[in-house]
């Protein structure tokens, strides 16, 4: 089984390695340095000690007297050595002869350095070279007489120290320094380690990684499409179920949210820190349930999340049962209508009174068969005629005579907009009107439907002389949970899913109402191409 390191361990041991790293390399460059330095120290000391030696006085007569090893010169020479700690001095004179060496053999014999050149054409100066006992630092000097002639030359010569003896002379300090540094080092790390785990919840890379994958894979195997952003707007998380209903393609994680979805309303989160609930967005032929929350850390805000549920199927079977119970009304209201015209032939031929019971028969079904015919050849959907003829039986029944525009057309309906969104307007509005009678003792209540289409514009009218909506309700009339009814089938939803639908279909909806006077709802739609 393989080991493994723990988050701790290996950022402690990280860096330990990058301190222990560095300070290697400090050492490596500081020892340079301090050579370098050394050798120029050795440089000036040698051609101090060459120039002393060069000056010192009756040079000229020793040298005049061709002195051996033994001799005064000798002496001198190695007292001065000595005193200046130089691995050694020797005078050449003119002719290139040693007159004085360590090496006492070599004394009287000619030199062949090549490096030595120069010195016997007055010049002073400095050369580094290998030798017997190492890397040399060799200062030249000229000797000069009293008339100014130059008689000879002083060489010294001191051993260069090479790295290892540097480091050898040096060796406690090092230690200690790398010691305390180590020490201190790897604690530090150490607190820093643990402190990061900490920060991680003490998770282990892998752990992280794992996580990271598996709520990955659970955000895009989710049914609801989920889209996160940080404080600073850019997207956290978009899991793919986001991307099919608002058809985004390619990755986005990263990304500004407004140059993917300008419309998310997302940043409006962060900048209230409220959350949204329950907002219904159509985004073509979808109809979308969002949720919209700031996340929250600590109690500070560090980003905001939006949760999409695609309601356009529940939407789609709620307006059928919309419809299907509109027809149930309708049928209810028309078996009441029949009820009372066979009451009333019957009462008439009761009477003995059959030719009026005939002629009101002729009349009944001319009526109702005139306008089923009209909408029928009119209106291009059966929902709607379904629904219209069932209001106008309703209407009846209440005693509301409601009249339909005999110029009412409809053959298409406009883009992003069905049958089941008429069936929700026309139904919600002329109940509307229903309504506005309730408590209302007038005969003459009366609602007129008109809907006008062209090749540009699909116009419908609603219009009734109700109870009217006062002049402070008109702001609030498309709120969700506003209503005017004391009863309790009045939830105040229907005028909201109508201003709902003709948002979706970019339409336009306009409000005039008097108190004791009625209403009038105008809606337009441009016709764009249909579905």
């Amino acid at each position: 089984m393989k080991m493994r390191l723990s988050i701790q361990w290996k950022m402690t041991s990280l860096i330990i390695y990058i301190v222990w790293f560095s300070l290697v390399l400090l050492g490596v460059i500081l020892i340079g340095q301090f050579l370098r330095e050394q050798e120029y120290e050795i440089k000036e000391r040698a051609l101090l000690t060459a120039r002393t030696v060069a000056e010192l006085p009756n040079m000229n007569e020793n040298l005049g007297e061709q002195p051996d090893a033994d001799s005064n010169l000798s002496k001198i020479v190695e007292r001065l050595r000595m005193i200046n700690n130089a691995d050694y001095i020797v005078i050449l004179n003119m002719d290139r002869i040693r007159l004085t060496h360590p090496n006492a053999e070599l004394i009287g014999t000619p030199s062949t350095s090549a490096d030595e050149g120069p010195s016997f054409t007055e010049h002073s100066y400095t050369s580094k070279a290998k030798g017997e006992i190492g890397t040399v630092i060799r200062a030249f000097v000229p000797i000069m007489n009293s008339a100014h002639q130059q008689i000879g030359v002083v060489i010294v010569g001191y051993k260069l120290p090479g790295i290892l003896a540097m480091v050898s002379s040096l060796k406690i300090q090092l230690f200690l320094t790398a010691g305390i540094t180590l020490a201190f080092s790897a604690w530090g790390a150490w607190i820093l380690a643990r402190h990061i785990k900490r920060q991680m919840f003490k998770l282990e890379p892998e752990e992280i990684a794992r996580i990271l994958v598996e709520r990955t894979e659970s955000f895009n195997a989710m049914q609801e499409g989920i889209i996160a952003i940080d404080n600073d707007e850019v997207i956290t998380i978009f899991n793919d179920r986001a991307k099919t209903m608002l058809g985004v393609e390619g990755e986005v994680i990263g990304r500004k949210i407004t140059s993917v979805l300008p419309d998310s309303y997302l940043p409006e989160i962060l900048q209230k820190n409220k959350p949204i609930y329950n907002k219904d967005l159509h985004i073509g032929n979808l109809a979308i349930v969002s949720n919209r929350i700031p996340i929250k850390v600590g109690g500070n805000t560090v980003g905001a999340i939006a949760v999409f549920q695609d309601r356009t199927e529940v939407k789609r079977l709620a307006e059928e049962l919309t419809g299907v119970k509109a027809f149930v009304g309708a049928l209810r209201a028309q078996n009441h209508e029949h009820m009372n015209k066979l009451h009333t032939i019957a009462g008439l031929i009761q009477l003995g009174k059959n030719d009026k019971a005939l002629e009101y028969v002729f009349e009944a079904t001319e009526e109702q068969g005139e306008l089923t015919r009209f909408l029928s050849r009119n209106i291009g959907d059966d929902s709607l005629v379904g629904l219209l003829i069932g209001k106008v039986s309703r209407g009846k029944e209440l005693g509301i005579h409601v009249e339909i525009d005999r110029h009412s057309i409809l053959k298409r309906f406009p883009k992003l907009m069905d049958h089941h969104d008429f069936v929700l307007i026309l139904g919600n509005l002329i109940e509307n009107s229903f309504d506005s009678f309730k408590n209302r003792s007038e005969n003459d209540k009366e609602i007129y439907v008109s809907i006008q289409q062209t090749e540009k514009v699909l116009n419908i009218l609603v219009e009734d002389n109700g109870c009217g909506i006062p002049n402070e309700g008109l702001s609030f009339i498309f709120k969700e949970g506003y209503t005017t009814k004391s009863s309790e089938t009045g939830r105040g939803i229907g005028l909201y899913l109508v201003k709902q639908i003709v948002e979706k279909g970019n339409g336009r909806i306009q409000v005039e109402s008097e108190v004791d006077q009625g209403t009038t709802f105008s809606i337009t739609f441009e016709m764009g191409e249909g579905e």
